[in-house]
C-alpha cells in the first residue's frame, strides 16, 4: 500500500482508502442479503456462490434481466478467475524480488528471471494441494508468517524516525489518483471469498451481523492498508517498493524478514489459485471428456496454469501497473460494479417510495464512483503498460504484494 499511497498523496490516499473499504464493505453485504434472499427462494440448503446469486437475481428480474441471467454469471467467473490468477502472478514476483534481494546480499547476483524458474517448483508442488481442507493449515501458516513479517517490518519502519512529512507529496495529478484507485480496490477485493466463509461457518449469521467475521476483519485489514501505507510513502517517499519488505535493506534482520514474508506469500498462492481452478476445471473435464480421470486432469491442468502464471509473470515489464489495470478493470466490476446492479433487480419492489429513491440514488453513486475508477484507471494503467512495452530496456518490478 506504500506503493498506491505514493500514487494518492498524503491527505487523499487515507480519506479514499476509508471510502473505499467503506463502500467495498457495504457492497458485500449488498451481496450476502441477495444470496440470502435467492437462498430462501429455492428452499436451498446452502447459499449460492458469487456468481450463481449473480445469475440467480437476474433471473428473477424482468425480462430484460432474465436474457442476460447465464452471460452474467460467466463474467463474474470470468473476472474472479483473471483477477485469482492475477494475484497468483504477481505472488511469482513477489517471492523471486524478495529472494533475489536476500542473495545479493550475499553477493550472489542472479537475474530475476531465473530466481523466478526457481521458485517454480515450490509453487508448483504446493499448487497440487487440490482437497480445500488440506489447504485449511497451509493458509494458517501463510498468515502467521505475513502478520509476522508486517510487524517486523512496520518496526523497521518506524524505529529511527520517520522524515518530515513536508518532503512528501499531500497531493497528486488525476492520472496518478487513477493508479491508486486501481491497486487499492485490489487491494481490497475480497468479495469472491465472502459466501464460501459464510457457507463454511458453523452458524453463517455470525458472519455478516453488526460486529460479525465481516466487520471486524475488514476493519483490521483497512487499520493494518493505512499503515503499512502511511509508513511506508512517509519512510521511503518515491522510492517505496510495491512492498515494503524490498526497502528494508540487507541486514540480518531484513534478511529474516523477507524469507519469513516470502513463505507465507508461498503458502498462500495455492488458496488464491484455487478458487480460479474450481471455476475452470469443469469446463476442462467436459471439453476433453476426462469424466473417468478427473484427478489426472485436475493436476495436469493445474501444472499448465501455474506455468501461464509464471509465464505472465516474467513477460509482463511492470507488475505494479499490472496489479493497477486487474484492479480497475475486474476488481471494480466484482467489488462495485455487480453488488448494486442485483440490489437494483432484487429489491426493485419495494413498497415505500422514500427506501427505494434512496436505494436507486445510494447504487447510482456507487455505479458512477465505480465507472468512474474502472476507464480511467484502466485508461492510465494501460498507457503505462503500453510505455513499459516501448521502452527499450524494460526493468522487473519491484513491486508485488499490495497488503504491505
Amino acid at each position: 500500500m506504500g506503493f498506491a499511497f505514493m500514487h494518492g498523496g498524503l491527505v487523499l490516499a487515507p480519506i479514499l482508502t476509508v471510502l473505499i473499504a467503506l463502500i467495498s464493505i457495504h457492497c458485500q453485504h449488498m451481496l450476502i442479503n441477495s444470496s440470502v434472499k435467492m437462498k430462501e427462494l429455492r428452499n436451498s440448503e446452502k447459499y449460492p456462490d458469487f456468481a450463481e446469486t449473480i445469475e440467480q437475481c437476474f433471473e428473477t428480474g424482468p425480462k430484460a434481466t432474465q436474457k442476460l441471467a447465464r452471460t452474467m454469471k460467466g463474467l463474474v467467473n470470468l473476472f474472479i478467475c483473471v483477477t485469482q490468477l492475477g494475484f497468483c502472478c504477481i505472488y511469482f514476483v513477489f517471492i523471486s524480488t524478495n529472494i533475489k534481494q536476500i542473495l545479493l546480499a550475499y553477493e550472489i547476483n542472479l537475474d530475476v528471471h531465473y530466481v523466478m524458474l526457481i521458485t517454480f517448483i515450490p509453487i508448483w508442488l504446493s499448487s497440487m494441494i487440490t482437497n480445500l481442507k488440506y489447504l485449511t493449515p497451509v493458509s494458517f501458516i501463510a498468515n502467521i508468517c505475513m502478520i509476522c513479517g508486517l510487524s517486523i517490518t512496520m518496526y523497521y519502519g518506524l524505529k529511527d524516525g520517520l522524515p518530515d512529512v513536508a518532503e512528501r507529496k499531500l497531493f497528486t495529478s488525476p492520472m496518478e489518483l487513477a493508479l491508486y484507485f486501481g491497486t487499492a480496490i485490489f487491494a481490497f477485493e475480497g468479495i469472491a471469498l465472502v459466501l464460501p466463509l459464510k457457507n463454511a461457518m458453523a452458524n453463517p449469521n455470525n458472519f455478516d451481523r453488526p460486529m460479525g467475521v465481516l466487520n471486524v476483519g475488514m476493519f483490521f485489514v483497512t487499520l493494518m492498508f493505512m499503515a503499512a501505507g502511511m509508513v511506508g510513502y512517509i519512510k521511503w517517499g518515491d522510492d517505496v517498493a510495491g512492498s515494503l519488505t524490498l526497502n528494508l535493506g540487507d541486514t540480518i534482520g531484513a534478511q529474516i524478514v523477507k524469507v519469513m514474508v516470502s513463505m507465507g506469500v508461498l503458502f498462500g498462492y495455492p488458496l488464491q489459485f484455487h478458487i480460479a481452478i474450481q471455476i475452470m476445471l469443469p469446463s476442462v473435464i467436459e471439453t476433453f471428456k476426462c469424466y473417468e480421470h478427473t484427478l489426472a486432469a485436475n493436476l495436469t491442468f493445474r501444472s499448465v496454469m501455474v506455468i501461464v502464471t509464471l509465464g505472465i509473470a516474467e513477460l509482463v515489464p511492470n507488475l505494479g501497473l499490472f496489479i493497477s489495470l486487474i484492479g480497475s478493470l475486474c476488481s471494480t466490476a466484482l467489488a462495485l460494479v455487480f453488488p448494486p446492479i442485483i440490489e437494483l433487480i432484487v429489491k426493485r419492489d419495494i413498497s415505500s417510495i422514500c427506501s427505494r429513491y434512496s436505494m436507486y440514488l445510494k447504487n447510482a453513486i456507487i455505479l458512477i464512483l465505480a465507472m468512474a475508477g474502472f476507464v480511467a484507471g484502466t485508461y492510465e494503467s494501460l498507457s503505462e503498460i503500453i510505455k513499459e512495452f516501448s521502452s527499450k530496456e524494460p526493468e522487473m518490478p519491484t513491486t508485488p504484494a499490495e497488503w504491505t
